[in-house]
């Protein structure tokens, strides 16, 4: 069956109801307007198998970094370890690992690595290699312009999300411009998943982000996104860690408020939804609308897993000078910078319309893809 599915997608807004639609602005203007730093909770050890790499780049995607990596040091892509993608268009520190045992690295490496506008902060050793996902979050310093620099509500704004969380949507990098990456999902789908006409899982990726999104959304209309349900799954804040509900009481909508707690929604595929109750009645109202996606991830051997419907920036500033707006706030791996943005200010990107590049964002922005 080939799901239906118009886009741009509708997907609400938590904050328009008490502030009104934003107003319309600009981010990104050049790379230094996106500044994202990966932040880990370990140090590499100084010694092991494994070169470490703490590498800046811009204008550039992860995967190029990789293969350069790769080509320089005569090792496989799989000897080369990273947390997460990182945006194209932007600055970005992040750390690589390259599998080295028993070698020295290249003496040309930090040369050559230099020559393509790559620049090593930090160099060490480690016994293990890098894995995905494994990084705390991300840290972004992002320069807004435009006419929501003006708008006197932005600090209102700004306050009511770093207390109250913002819909932990999947940004738009995810699902390519105009969506394209979903409509090839779609009918890769329903023709039979092959991992060959999907090597690195993206088209995946794109389907259950959007059946993610489409539930989340269902909780933003009900007015339920920051509610504790009966049957819901909970996830503690900062880890994959969750429980389920079978009543719900007032210390534990408590708990969410005080953001220890997040609602979620189930990444769709092999053993279901783990909510129960009112719950599953939401999750099953919006996945009955796409039972392609549903069925086809079910045959590509996708394991259902969940993820937080809320998510809450940390250490949160914003600053105004003559020219503009600073953000600064730090996000958990696999969040979007744009889910923030999107309560901030209006702008064609952050509604899904388009995007400015096709080569804009890598796929996985900020996490691996789930």
């Amino acid at each position: 069956m080939r799901d239906d599915i118009h886009w741009p997608p509708e997907w609400p807004r938590a904050l328009d109801a008490r502030f009104g639609i934003p107003v319309a602005g600009g981010y990104r203007a050049c790379a230094e307007d996106f500044v994202v730093e990966e932040c880990l909770d370990f140090a590499p050890e100084g010694q092991g198998e494994h070169l470490w790499l703490w590498v800046e780049k811009r204008n550039a995607a992860t995967s190029d970094v990789a293969r350069q990596l790769a080509l320089q040091c005569e090792v496989g892509s799989r000897d080369i370890g990273y947390a997460g993608m990182k945006d194209r268009v932007a600055v970005t520190r992040q750390w690589f690992s390259v599998h080295l045992p028993g070698r020295e690295a290249p003496e040309d490496l930090v040369e050559g690595l230099t020559e393509r506008g790559f620049k090593v902060l930090n160099m060490t050793r480690h016994p293990r290699k890098l894995k995905r996902g494994v990084h705390r979050g991300n840290r972004f310093t992002l320069r807004l312009n435009g006419a929501v620099t003006q708008d006197e509500s932005l600090e209102q704004r700004w306050q009511a999300i770093v207390a109250e969380g913002v819909p932990n949507y999947f940004g738009p990098q995810r699902f390519g411009s105009d969506g394209r990456n979903l409509f090839r999902a779609r009918d890769l789908l329903a023709r039979g998943w092959r991992k060959r006409d999907d090597r690195e899982g993206m088209l995946l990726s794109a389907a259950r982000s959007f059946l993610f999104n489409a539930q989340l959304a269902e909780r933003l209309v009900a007015g339920q996104w920051r509610t504790v349900l009966n049957g819901d799954v909970m996830m503690l804040d900062g880890t994959q860690s969750m429980f389920a509900v079978e009543a719900q009481d007032s210390e534990l909508q408590q708990r969410l408020i005080s953001g220890d707690i997040h609602p979620t929604a189930v990444l769709w595929g092999q053993g279901g939804s783990r909510a129960m109750g009112d719950a599953e009645q939401l999750e099953q109202k919006a996945l009955a609308c796409w039972p392609g996606l549903c069925n086809g991830l079910e045959r590509a051997a996708v394991k259902a897993s969940r993820r937080a419907l809320r998510v809450r920036p940390s250490e949160g500033l914003l600053q105004r000078d003559a020219d503009g707006v600073t953000l600064e706030f730090t996000l958990p791996s696999g969040a979007f910078a744009t889910a923030v943005l999107r309560e901030l200010m209006s702008h064609p990107t952050l509604d899904f319309d388009t995007l400015p590049d096709a080569r804009a964002a890598e796929q996985g922005m900020n996490g691996e893809p789930q």
